[in-house]
């Protein structure tokens, strides 16, 4: 029996027309999506709850699109694939992965350029967007439940995906589908409170600059009064961050204000350690400790914690 696959167009470069570039209206686009899809597969498109520009997206946008994939299983499909744009993909493909996990087949794909000419008429000449696709529809059939990312040839796990160039079509890393992968994240039924509740949610992330420790006092001090939802520092190497101790307090009294505060890296690859004698302060400030498996899953991670979870307590008890 063949397997339905239900296509999801979320917006993104791969929909748009013109010069310069705009997005062509769902309604006009689909039609022309529908004309170019493989006959051999049984294929139903599908209009996203919400299609804007990518770089425009929010968890709210995320958890609205799982909502509608978590729908349509009630509606027999299992098989799903999902255009979006590149510039926020990655944080998209960790949300979905943190929230979906192996419950269905899920292959979230985009493009660095159109799928159609300027006129919006014919196919572009030189597109990856059609490759792309075809990759992505085949690449859900037999890949094992659960959440990826189908681009330029390479299938990878969603939740360890990265984009490294902004341009080139090989624009991302990640670990292979093909490699062993342990997800012990339960799957998260969505519901319109957790969406009306993501709406508020402030993640405030700082990436350490070469900077006295005055200053790193003084710009956290800044925070005091406006706190975030959460607060992740980005340290450098494997975490590591030259405090003294008046920013040991500061982050103590930030947390005991109800903001948990995070560690993690800004160096894109590789996990956090804290053998070094620079890190020993860590314990004393009481940060939790990123064990994501890049910026977008700690943000993906940083999102479900928020809608389980409102206090700094229970987040260090259940991270």
């Amino acid at each position: 029996m063949m397997k339905k696959i239900a296509l999801i167009y979320m917006g993104g470069t791969f929909g748009c027309t013109g010069e310069p570039l705009s997005p062509m209206p769902a309604e006009r686009f689909i039609p022309q999506l529908k004309r170019v899809l493989p006959l051999n597969m049984d294929i139903e498109c599908f209009t996203a709850p919400v299609i804007k520009d990518s770089s425009a997206c929010t968890g709210a946008d995320w958890l609205k699109l799982i909502q509608f994939i978590q729908q349509l299983q009630l509606k027999q499909f299992n098989h799903f694939v999902v255009i979006h744009g590149t510039d926020t993909l990655s944080y998209a493909a960790a949300v979905l992965s943190r929230f979906i996990t192996q419950s269905a087949h899920v292959v979230l794909t985009g493009s660095q350029y159109p799928l159609l000419n300027i006129q919006g008429t014919d196919n572009r000449e030189f597109s990856d967007a059609m490759d792309n696709l075809n990759f992505a529809l085949e690449s859900v059939l037999h890949a094992k439940a659960g959440v990826y990312l189908a681009f330029h040839h390479q299938l990878l796990h969603a939740a360890s995906v990265l984009k490294t160039h902004t341009t080139e079509l090989n624009a991302f890393s990640g670990t292979s589908a093909t490699a062993e992968w342990e997800n012990t994240e339960k799957s998260h039924t969505v519901s319109e409170q957790d969406i009306e509740k993501s709406r508020r949610f402030n993640c405030l992330n700082l990436m350490m600059q070469p900077i006295a420790t005055e200053h790193l006092l003084f710009n956290l001090s800044l925070l005091q009064n406006n706190l975030p939802d959460c607060l992740i520092l980005q340290g450098f190497g494997t975490g590591n961050i030259a405090v003294n101790q008046e920013i040991i307090q500061k982050l103590q009294q930030i947390q005991r204000q109800g903001c948990p505060v995070i560690l993690t890296t800004q160096v894109s690859y590789g996990q956090m350690d804290q053998r070094y004698a620079v890190s020993s302060w860590i314990k004393d400030a009481e940060l939790l400790i990123s064990d994501c498996y890049g910026h977008a899953d700690l943000y993906a991670k940083t999102l479900k914690m928020y809608l389980q979870y409102d206090a700094v307590q229970q987040w260090h008890e259940h991270w």
